[in-house]
């Protein structure tokens, strides 16, 4: 008897102190909606005309001040976002669209949350996304006014999908079909950083548009009746400096961090450190869904109630 009862408090003892991941736990939400602003500099956005993004940070939870990875590039940024970890643990350390190269070899928010039986989607305005597209881990990918893989679109890295086409597109499928999960990227504000300045009247302009494609986000996910079972978290890739963004820098590497929705803090103001892998750890979080213990991100549960 006491050899058995023994053997059953070591295997408990196993299953305890090495955890392969987090206790899973009951949906918080029914619905997580990320938006990325590419080059959304906080400093920038301040100046800009944006009323949809600021009413959200006025009734959720926001910091200006949360931080991406090195190097502060679109690609790599935005797979910490989406897998959870930083550049040494996923290796998508290229920045532009390489078909060679493959998808990334971890798995991504969307592949865990699919493998749960959870909806997904994700709409891009940049081709180089492609990359994050994990066979069977999405149930739309919304790419230049297409959905599935057959009829993806030819063309180099350099053709972008304007923020308020992704938004129309977005928009269509969250009323539709409101997945569990969905991620939508805004490129203009990056091109026009790119092209004419961070900070510059024209960057300021791609903002005021974007704000008014998130604006189409916020409308469809009301339109299709899940905005009380909702989570929306805003950020970004990185900032910028002059007409570049690659340095070590605040200018470079902070990013806003917005949650707002169901179970968030109303008008709360984040005291603590926001890394751009904790989207991931968060968004799953929020859907009930296992962190594994290899992620680099964690919830940012300070930003919500109880």
């Amino acid at each position: 008897m006491r050899s058995s009862n023994f053997l059953a408090f070591s295997l408990l003892g196993c299953l305890i102190s090495s955890p392969d991941s987090l206790r899973a736990e009951a949906p918080r939400v029914g619905h997580v909606v990320v938006v990325s602003f590419d080059g959304g500099k906080p400093a920038v956005i301040a100046e800009s005309e944006m009323p949809v993004l600021k009413k959200l940070t006025a009734e959720g939870a926001v910091t200006w001040t949360a931080n991406t990875i090195l190097p502060p590039k679109t690609l790599p940024s935005h797979t910490s976002m989406l897998t959870g970890l930083d550049v040494s643990h996923h290796g998508v350390i290229w920045n532009d669209w390489q078909p060679l190269r493959g998808v990334v070899k971890v798995p991504t928010l969307f592949s865990l949350a699919k493998a749960t039986g959870k909806s997904t989607a994700l709409f891009a305005g940049k081709v180089k996304f492609r990359h994050l597209w994990l066979p069977d881990s999405l149930d739309a990918f919304g790419l230049d006014n297409v959905y599935d893989e057959a009829h993806l679109p030819s063309g180099d890295e350099k053709q972008l999908v304007p923020s308020q086409a992704v938004a129309g597109l977005a928009a269509t499928y969250l009323a539709e079909h409101k997945p569990a999960l969905c991620f939508v990227h805004f490129p203009d504000p990056d091109s026009a950083g790119h092209k004419s300045g961070w900070g510059s009247p024209e960057q300021k302009e791609a903002f005021k548009v974007s704000d008014q494609a998130l604006g189409q986000i916020v409308k469809a996910i009301e339109k299709g009746g899940f905005s009380d079972d909702c989570v929306i978290i805003v950020s970004a890739d990185h900032g910028g400096t002059g007409k570049n963004h690659s340095q070590d820098t605040p200018s470079d590497r902070n990013i806003p961090w917005v949650a707002w929705g169901k179970g968030v803090k109303p008008g709360y103001a984040i005291t603590g450190p926001v890394m751009t892998y904790d989207t991931a750890a968060t968004a799953l979080w929020l859907l009930g869904v296992d962190l594994p213990a290899s992620l680099d991100g964690h919830p940012v549960l300070e930003a919500f109630q109880n």
